[in-house]
């Protein structure tokens, strides 16, 4: 049986969770909450393999990758300890990826600057995960350029528009090599249920007025959105998603709001809905969630590597359409929650092209 063969691009808490969670359900864990697919096509969750990894931490850096998805500053939940994996952390380059606010918490690896794009063909990689930090325009870049030199699928789970760029996107449909984003939006987090909540609204015939969404939490994520010329992207790729729910122009105010330290990998969101319905009668609405991000994130992550490698054997080159929609905040064509999980499903099954 193939596998699918993982290269991840950022060390960080997000990896963590991702790492733990297919250790956690390919153990013969009885209980499967929280995969939405035990399998893609042909691949169960014990077909991922991860390949090759790149940070520039100096606590991660020539680290076996089970041992690096511990070492700080991440401090996500621990819920799975995998063995050792075989696959030694390597530099990558820094480009723009270390803002002013990381500075003063990480501390880059003295080591050289590997090759990525040997390291990702000797490896045999299929997909390349980015997980770069926010703000991280140049590298993102650098790293989907190195997919496509690769010739490696890229899941861009950044904020960077790359699968719904349209110079992107002829990029990877020349090179026949799918792309997917961009933004991941998490299994259930603030976007996803802040468009569920305004499409609810828009079809039982509230006029919404206004609305806003604040989150806060205390990882090294919202310790670098600190810095609000890293912003401009994730703000747009959030508002996106949930403009997209309404038909109309309301005032929308979204977007990361502040660090509290003592959160850890705990994010809380705030969403906020004010309108009218029926003979002009006022209504507000005042949601409050909390959950931990990084499992939130692997969640679809986990799914997407295994529609990416699908998306490979069918010779799909550029944009794949569904799974960015489903589990995007920016993807290349927004679409409801159920449309997207319908074309997802029929390009399982393979009725679909993408």
């Amino acid at each position: 049986m193939a596998k699918v063969n993982v290269a991840i691009a950022g060390v960080g808490n997000c990896a963590s969770a991702l790492i733990q969670g297919v250790h956690y359900y390919k153990g013969g864990c009885e209980d499967q909450t929280g995969l939405l697919h035990r399998s893609i096509g042909p691949y169960n969750v014990s077909d991922i393999e991860f390949v090759s990894a790149f940070d520039i931490n100096e606590t991660k850096v020539g680290k076996d990758l089970s041992e690096a998805i511990f070492a700080g500053p991440n401090n996500t939940i621990i819920f799975s300890r995998p063995p050792g994996i075989g696959v030694r952390v390597k530099r990558g380059p820094i480009h723009d990826g270390l803002g002013k606010f990381l500075k003063e918490t990480i501390r880059v690896s003295e080591e050289a600057e590997v090759d990525v794009v040997r390291e990702l063909r000797d490896s045999g990689a299929d997909v390349l995960i980015n997980y770069l930090p926010v703000g991280s325009e140049v590298g993102s870049k650098y790293y989907a350029e190195a997919a496509l030199r690769a010739g490696c699928a890229f899941v861009n789970a950044m904020p960077v528009f790359i699968a719904s760029d349209p110079t992107w996107q002829n990029k990877f449909q020349v090179a026949r090599l799918p792309v997917i984003g961009d933004d991941v939006m998490s299994q259930l987090g603030a976007t996803v249920l802040h468009k569920t909540i305004a499409k609810l609204l828009v079809e039982r015939g509230v006029r919404i007025e206004e609305s806003y969404q604040l989150n806060v939490g205390g990882d090294t994520d919202f310790l670098n959105m600190l810095e609000q010329e890293r912003l401009k992207s994730k703000r747009e790729s959030k508002t996106s998603a949930v403009k997209a729910m309404v038909p109309y122009e309301i005032p929308l105010r979204i977007g990361p709001s502040d660090y509290v330290d003592f959160l850890n990998n705990e994010k809380v969101c705030y969403i906020w809905l004010k309108g009218r319905y029926f003979g002009g009668a006022p209504l507000k609405m005042d949601v409050k969630l909390s959950v931990m991000d990084a499992p939130n994130s692997a969640g679809i992550i986990i799914d997407a590597v295994r529609v990416a490698k699908l998306g490979l054997e069918r010779g799909v080159g550029g944009p794949m359409t569904s799974i960015s929609a489903f589990g995007f905040k920016h993807p290349p064509i927004q679409l409801p929650y159920e449309e997207a999980k319908r074309k997802l499903e029929s390009f399982i099954r393979g009725e679909e092209v993408r």
